[in-house]
C-alpha cells in the first residue's frame, strides 16, 4: 500500500553530484533515426481543428483515441488495455462553473481578475457563506521534517488559504525553512494538488492559494486557462474541498490588509516552525456560482510488443493525448487550445517508439505504450492506471515519459528532470553521449516539474522513471546558444496552455527527434536486458520499491 509520507522528496545534493561522476554503461546500437517529419506530420493531426483541442469527454476524444488506436495498429502493434482491449476506462466528471457572486470579507471578487475558482464536486451549485478565512502558511504537515503549518488548527467549513511553493522557497540562510525542502527545488509538499487535498482532509469547505509567478513557475494567464473548468475521477479516495482556487498576489495583499495583516511580513514568519495559522477578520469568504456537471468515459490507450522470453517483465513509454480543448476566444477569435507540443508532440515521440519497437519484435521483455487521459486536469489517467495496473509495478522495469519537447533544432545538451533520483540518469547520460550531447540538470527546479506529469503516478507505486520535458530549461542550441535557447522557451512559455500552442511548419524537430531518440534507446535496451534500474539511496521512492525486491528476483 502507497503511504502518503513517502512521497515527500529531501535534498539530493550529493547523488546530484555523483550522477556525473559515476562511469557510464555502454551504449546500445543505435537504431534508425526517429523523423523530424513523421513528428511534424502526426502532431498536425491531433492538434488539428478536427481534434477540438482533445478535450476528456467531448467529441474531440473520441476522433482522437479512434486516430491512436489507428495508428498502433497499422503499425502491427497488439493491444495493451484490460482484457485484450485498446483502452483503460477512466470515468470522470467534468464541472464547469457559470457566472456568479464573489467576496472576500465584503469586497466583491471577478471570477478570472482578483481570484480564479473551480470545483471538482459533482453538485448544481457551489455556494459559501461567510466562511471564515485561514491563512496557514504553506501548509506543509511533515513529520519527517518536525514541520506542522496546522498546528491543531479546526479547518472545518472554513477556507484555507496557503503560500504556493515550500517553505524554505523564498528562505535565507539561517532561518528555520533553509534547505529542508530541497532549497529551490520544488516538493510534493509545495504543489496546489497537496495542498488541495491537504484542505479536503482538514475538513475545509475551500482553498485558496496566493499566486505569484516564481512561486507557481507560470504567470495568471496559465491559472485561468481552464476558464472555471475542471475534472475529477468519478469516485475521488480522497474528500475535495467545494470551491479551490487561487487569489492574484495584489488581491491577496488587499484581502490581508483589510484584516488588519501584513502578507510580506506573514510570509516571512511562515519560513519558521513556530508559524501558527492566522484567522483573517471581516466578513469572511463568500460564493454563489452556478455549475455544470457532465460524467464521462474517458480513455487511456494502451499497446504493447510483447517480449519473447520475459513477457510479464514490462518497459513503458507513456505521454498523455490530452489537452484543453476549446475556451474563451483569444485576441484572434480562437477558441480551440490545441496542445500541439503540450502533449501532441510528446504523443507523436511514444508513437515513433512503438512503430520501431513492432518492426524489430526480438526483444525478451514486453514493451507497453502508453498515451493517458487527463494529466492537464491533474494526471487522472495515469493516476487511475497505477491504481489499478494492468502490469503490476512489482514486474515494470521502468516508465519512460515525453512531455513537452523542444521545436527550435538540434541541442548540445538534454535537461534531466528530478536529477539524484534513480539508475535511468546514468543510460541518459550514455545515450546522451552516443549523440555527442550532455545531461545537464533542469535549470528552474522551482517549478516542481517532477511532480508535474504522468510518470509521477508511476513513481509513487515505486516504479522508476525518465521525464524529459523541455520547459525545465532553456536548451543550448547549436544555432544560437543557451540565448537561443531561452528566447525559444520563452515564446513557448507564453503559449503554455493558450491557444497559440499549435502546430507550425516552421518547427526544426531535430531537436525533439533526439530526445525521442534518446528514449527509445533507453527502453530498447532495458527491453533486451536483465537488469531492473534502481532508485537512489536518498529518493523518496525507494522504501515503495524495496517492499516488492522479492518479485524481481
Amino acid at each position: 500500500m502507497f503511504q502518503r509520507r513517502a512521497i515527500i522528496p529531501t535534498p539530493r545534493r550529493a547523488a546530484l553530484a555523483g550522477l556525473f561522476a559515476l562511469p557510464l554503461l555502454a551504449a546500445a546500437p543505435a537504431p534508425d533515426p526517429v523523423s523530424p517529419q513523421r513528428l511534424s506530420d502526426d502532431v498536425k493531426v491531433l492538434a488539428s481543428d478536427a481534434f477540438g483541442g482533445r478535450a476528456p469527454g467531448t467529441p474531440g476524444e473520441a476522433k482522437t483515441i479512434a486516430w491512436l488506436v489507428e495508428q498502433f495498429k497499422a503499425a502491427g502493434l497488439q493491444p495493451g488495455g484490460p482484457g485484450g482491449s485498446w483502452t483503460q476506462p477512466v470515468p470522470l466528471i467534468r464541472t464547469q462553473l457559470g457566472s456568479g457572486t464573489i467576496a472576500a470579507n465584503g469586497a466583491a471578487w471577478t471570477q478570472g481578475r482578483e481570484v480564479y475558482l473551480s470545483t471538482v464536486r459533482p453538485v448544481d451549485r457551489a455556494t459559501i457563506a461567510k466562511a471564515p478565512l485561514v491563512f496557514v502558511g504553506y501548509g506543509v504537515s511533515a513529520p519527517e521534517q518536525g514541520w506542522d503549518d496546522f498546528k491543531g488548527v479546526d479547518l472545518k467549513g472554513k477556507v484555507a488559504v496557503f503560500l504556493v511553493n515550500d517553505p524554505d522557497f523564498e528562505a535565507k540562510p539561517g532561518e528555520d525553512a533553509a534547505g529542508r525542502f530541497g532549497d529551490r527545488r520544488m516538493t510534493y509538499y509545495g504543489r496546489w494538488t497537496y495542498k488541495f487535498e491537504e484542505a479536503g482532509r482538514r475538513g475545509a469547505i475551500g482553498a485558496l492559494i496566493v499566486h505569484d509567478t516564481p512561486g507557481a513557475g507560470y504567470g495568471w494567464a496559465t491559472v485561468t486557462a481552464p476558464g472555471g473548468e475542471n475534472y475529477d475521477v468519478a469516485q475521488p479516495r480522497n474528500p475535495r474541498v467545494l470551491l479551490q482556487g487561487w487569489i492574484k498576489g495584489a488581491a491577496a495583499t488587499k484581502l490581508f490588509a483589510a484584516a488588519g495583516q501584513d502578507l510580506a511580513a506573514l510570509r516571512a514568519a511562515a519560513r519558521r516552525r513556530d508559524f501558527r495559522p492566522v484567522a483573517l477578520k471581516g466578513d469572511g469568504f463568500s460564493a454563489d456560482l452556478p455549475v455544470s456537471v457532465v460524467r464521462a468515459e474517458s480513455r487511456n490507450v494502451l499497446a504493447k510488443v510483447p517480449g519473447r522470453s520475459r513477457p510479464d517483465e514490462v518497459v513503458m513509454y507513456g505521454a498523455h493525448w490530452d489537452a484543453y480543448g476549446e475556451g474563451a476566444p483569444d485576441a484572434q477569435g480562437r477558441r480551440i487550445r490545441p496542445g500541439a507540443n503540450d502533449d501532441a508532440l510528446g504523443t507523436a515521440g511514444v508513437l515513433a517508439i512503438a512503430r520501431a519497437a513492432a518492426a524489430r519484435r526480438d526483444f525478451a521483455r514486453t514493451q507497453v505504450f502508453a498515451l493517458w487521459t487527463g494529466e492537464e486536469r491533474g494526471l487522472l489517467g495515469s493516476e487511475t492506471y497505477a491504481a489499478d495496473p494492468v502490469y503490476p509495478a512489482a514486474k515494470t522495469v521502468a516508465n519512460l515519459t515525453l512531455d513537452i519537447l523542444q521545436t527550435a533544432g538540434p541541442a548540445r545538451d538534454v535537461m534531466l528532470v528530478g536529477a539524484g533520483q534513480n539508475a535511468l540518469e546514468d543510460r541518459l547520460a550514455t545515450a546522451a553521449k552516443a549523440q555527442g550531447r550532455v545531461v545537464m540538470p533542469e535549470a528552474l527546479p522551482e517549478r516542481g516539474l517532477f511532480y508535474r506529469a504522468d510518470h509521477f503516478s508511476l513513481a509513487r507505486r515505486g516504479v522508476p522513471t525518465l521525464l524529459l520535458m523541455a520547459i525545465s530549461g532553456a536548451p543550448d542550441l547549436v544555432n544560437g546558444g543557451r540565448a537561443a535557447g531561452q528566447a525559444w522557451l520563452d515564446g513557448y512559455m507564453r503559449c503554455y496552455h493558450q491557444t497559440c500552442d499549435a502546430w507550425s511548419a516552421d518547427w526544426k524537430l531535430e531537436g525533439a527527434a533526439a530526445d525521442v531518440d534518446l528514449i527509445r534507446r533507453i527502453g530498447f535496451d532495458l527491453a533486451n536486458g536483465r537488469d531492473w534500474p534502481e532508485w537512489r539511496a536518498g529518493s523518496e521512492f525507494r522504501a515503495v520499491r524495496d517492499q516488492t525486491a522479492g518479485e524481481r528476483r
